[in-house]
């Protein structure tokens, strides 16, 4: 590890974007931005538009932090902008960011694997909320291409199945129909090839949606997450295979949830996950004595080709 922020060249740190995560990622982006800055590393914003590669190109930016959340930003898009000017950047590359924001495809690839999931249908159209009723009530609705819980919902009966699907594909022409999973929800962090302790979400609300993670006060985020050792050392195993399944590389977050028989079920990956006060990653750095301005850092490290 160096600890020389010389080493790192100008850095633009890439937040806010055009997706509906926008304001996370400005959150997200300025407190990476600031902690960047403490380091002493020269790190300038960028809020991309259409001239973004000009614009790194003329500013003599030599990495990226990508803050980005959501499409355009975390699907793999501006990976491949940057790989076109060879310019190294944080997190997974373009196959990787793909996969991890398609959480219909992310998933097929995980059973195809024999990894535990969900069992899930596709909603491409009004003829496919058949079959997502015959999954049993309740279910879990999801854009596929959305993060943060945006257009997410629990249906108990095929009205409100077709209601939660019709408000999903608004914000996504692919809408994705999952068994609910009555259980622990918990959460792992992965920093480089490393599984960061496991975070236990807890919340009075319904499920773990936009105004539990970023909004209320009410949400526990239990860390130690309360599991036996060895039950938690086999989840982060898991967290892990998945993880490196999709190709994600760098940092990112596996969510799974344990249900009643015991059974962990991945649920979905985030490769750019949020860094705002109420995000869990910083949490879960924290418990392995990493400061906020470490985790950066050693993100940003990974850039290097050494993390």
């Amino acid at each position: 590890m160096t600890q020389d922020p010389a080493k790192f060249g100008k850095v633009a740190v890439l937040l806010g974007g055009r997706s509906a995560e926008r304001e996370i990622s400005l959150k997200s982006g300025s407190a990476v931005l600031a902690a960047l800055r403490e380091r002493g590393v020269e790190a300038q914003p960028l809020d991309p538009g259409p001239d973004v590669l000009e614009r790194l190109r003329e500013g003599g930016v030599e990495r990226a932090f990508i803050a980005l959340h959501g499409r355009g930003g975390e699907d793999g898009r501006i990976q491949g902008a940057l790989e076109t000017l060879g310019l190294p950047y944080t997190g997974s590359g373009v196959l990787g960011s793909a996969l991890g924001m398609d959480k219909y495809r992310c998933k097929l690839l995980w059973r195809g694997l024999g990894l535990p999931t969900a069992d899930f249908v596709l909603l491409r159209g009004q003829a496919d909320l058949v079959a997502a009723a015959d999954l049993g009530f309740p279910l879990m609705i999801k854009p596929v291409h959305e993060g943060s819980s945006i257009g997410m919902a629990r249906v108990e009966d095929r009205e409100a199945l077709a209601q939660a699907w019709r408000t999903a594909s608004g914000f996504d022409a692919l809408v994705l129909a999952e068994r609910w999973i009555e259980g622990a929800e918990y959460t792992c962090a992965v920093l480089g090839h490393e599984a960061l302790p496991l975070i236990r979400l807890e919340t009075p609300r319904m499920f773990y949606d936009y105004e539990a993670k970023y909004q209320a006060e009410t949400t526990r985020y239990l860390c130690p997450c309360g599991l036996p050792g060895a039950d938690e050392a086999a989840l982060r195993r898991l967290a892990l295979e998945a993880f490196d399944a999709v190709g994600a590389s760098g940092w990112g977050r596996v969510d799974l949830m344990v249900d009643g028989q015991g059974q962990p079920l991945l649920l979905e990956i985030n490769t750019i996950p949020g860094m705002t006060d109420h995000s869990l990653v910083p949490m879960a750095a924290r418990a392995q004595g990493l400061s906020f301005a470490d985790l950066v850092w050693r993100i940003l490290e990974t850039t290097l080709g050494d993390g």
